[in-house]
């Protein structure tokens, strides 16, 4: 058994399907077909039943019994055949046995207990009975056996009827039924696979489609599918084309990231090279930089290895996946952390004044994230602010303001600013990979908040982060012992 069900689990579906619909209906078919069969049969035996019993009945059948035993063992000559058929079995069964048959009985019924039964109950006059049973050549009868008081004592009359028409008559009602849910069945097996084939054509395009996508890598392939259809296949489709569109965008977004990396990486790369083959040539010539120069050359060489390690950080923060980010996500005291972000932010700008005014605010997030995002916030409002100027932030009720006064951002330049290493034409000459803002919006979106930047009235830019949370901390779940 459990090899026939892993061998059908390695048929294709259409063909398991057919094969149960084939299953379903074969069982529906036979049991119809058994239950007409059984009814047939109680409607022919009611039928012949019907006939015993109006032989059984006739007038003067106790006397033409009295007459059979009279005669026995010896033929009756001219026994009464009034009502009697030319096809029936007339017998009288005596109490120990014997069997005295009327000469116009079509022939001898074997006695069965139910005979001796019946002549055990005659004195008590109980009912006729029906059984089947077997002529003295061993051929199917019917028997209607009723007990009877003669002179000679108990006994029993047996009138029976052949059954050799009735079995041959349920017997080609059971072929026929046969044919008939042999071909219902094949019938249904062929309408079973062409309703499996219907039914599974998108799912064969969709494995069409997967095949496609994985032979050629080609993810801008679609499935068709009607808009107002929302059966499971259709939804299927729905899902895997959603697939493909991201992941073809997130292929984009990662060709477009190495494009752009490698674009910023070649700059600082380039500077360092020519820096250290200054150095190199110097030193193999004999001819030592100055003083000076050495040290320009080497404080240049610093800042772009800086300039190269925190972009590679940067690359490394965006390339991490949501699982990963998931399992640090803890409650985070959003005003201790934009207080730690203003330390750094101040050590980073000492000529600049940075004024806060912080409330309490608790929300769900990567603590360092968090903090980082803050950061690029306030490096950003550093960078911009001339020197001497004032830097304004703000925490209330979960809505993080950074407002700083410098020359601000062109209306034009908005929609740009959360891109991967766009910059400013005005700022590609300061420090900076252009990732900082980028960090910040997937860092705010993964913790459930908005971010957003927009220039500030009387000049400057205002930076707004809204995150989700509540002034005071959640309550502490219990771990479970």
């Amino acid at each position: 058994m459990n090899k026939l069900v892993r061998r059908l689990r390695t048929l294709p579906i259409r063909a398991r399907l057919s094969m149960l619909v084939a299953a379903a209906v074969a069982f529906a078919v036979a049991a119809v077909s058994v239950t007409c069969w059984f009814i047939v049969q109680g409607k022919l035996y009611d039928q012949l039943d019907g006939d015993l019993l109006k032989t059984a009945q006739r007038p003067g059948l106790l006397d033409q019994a009295q007459s059979v035993l009279t005669g026995c063992p010896q033929e009756v000559q001219g026994g009464d055949a009034r009502g009697f058929s030319g096809n029936q079995y007339f017998q009288v069964v005596r109490e120990d046995g014997t069997v005295c048959v009327n000469p116009y009985s079509v022939g001898k019924v074997k006695v069965s207990g139910t005979d001796k039964d019946v002549i055990r109950n005659a004195a008590a006059n109980g009912d006729g009975v029906y059984h089947d049973g077997t002529d003295e050549n061993g051929d199917p009868v019917r028997v209607f056996t009723v007990p009877l008081m003669t002179s000679d004592g108990p006994a029993a009359l047996a009138i029976a009827t052949p059954l050799k028409s009735t079995h041959s008559t349920l017997n080609e009602l059971a072929l026929i039924l046969l044919l008939v849910s042999g071909i219902g069945v094949v019938g249904a097996g062929a309408a079973g696979l062409a309703v499996a084939r219907a039914g599974l054509r998108p799912v064969d395009k969709l494995t069409e489609a997967v095949e496609h996508v994985a032979r050629t890598e080609d993810l801008g392939i679609r499935i068709p599918v009607e808009d107002e259809s929302d059966d499971e296949v259709a939804r299927l489709s729905r899902s895997f084309n959603s697939m493909t569109a991201s992941l073809a965008d997130s292929r984009e977004l990662q060709q477009q990231l190495i494009a752009d990396a490698g674009h910023e990486l070649r700059t600082p790369l380039t500077s360092l090279r020519t820096n250290i083959e200054l150095l190199t040539r110097s030193e193999e010539t004999g001819r030592p930089l100055p003083a000076a120069d050495r040290k320009a050359l080497l404080d240049s060489v610093k800042a772009q290895m800086s300039e190269l390690a925190a972009l590679i950080g940067d690359l490394q923060v965006l390339s991490r996946s949501e699982g990963q980010r998931g399992e640090r996500v803890q409650v985070v005291s959003l005003e201790d952390t934009v207080e730690s972000a203003l330390r750094r932010a101040r050590l980073r700008g000492p000529e600049l004044t940075i004024t806060a005014t912080l409330e309490p605010w608790f929300t769900r997030a990567e603590p360092a994230a968090l903090e980082r995002a803050v950061v690029n916030i306030l490096d950003n409002a550093v960078k911009f602010s001339p020197e001497g100027g004032t830097i304004e932030v703000r925490l209330t009720d979960g809505v993080l303001t950074v407002r700083d006064h410098g020359p601000g951002i062109p209306e034009d330049e908005l929609p740009y600013v959360f891109d991967r290493f766009w910059r400013s034409p005005d700022a590609r000459a300061l420090p900076g990979s252009g990732l900082g803002l980028s960090i910040v919006v997937r860092t705010v979106r993964e913790a459930g908040g908005q971010v957003t930047l927009a220039r500030a009235e009387g000049g400057g830019t205002v930076a707004t982060v809204r995150l989700p949370g509540a002034p005071v901390p959640p309550p502490e779940v219990p771990e479970a012992p």
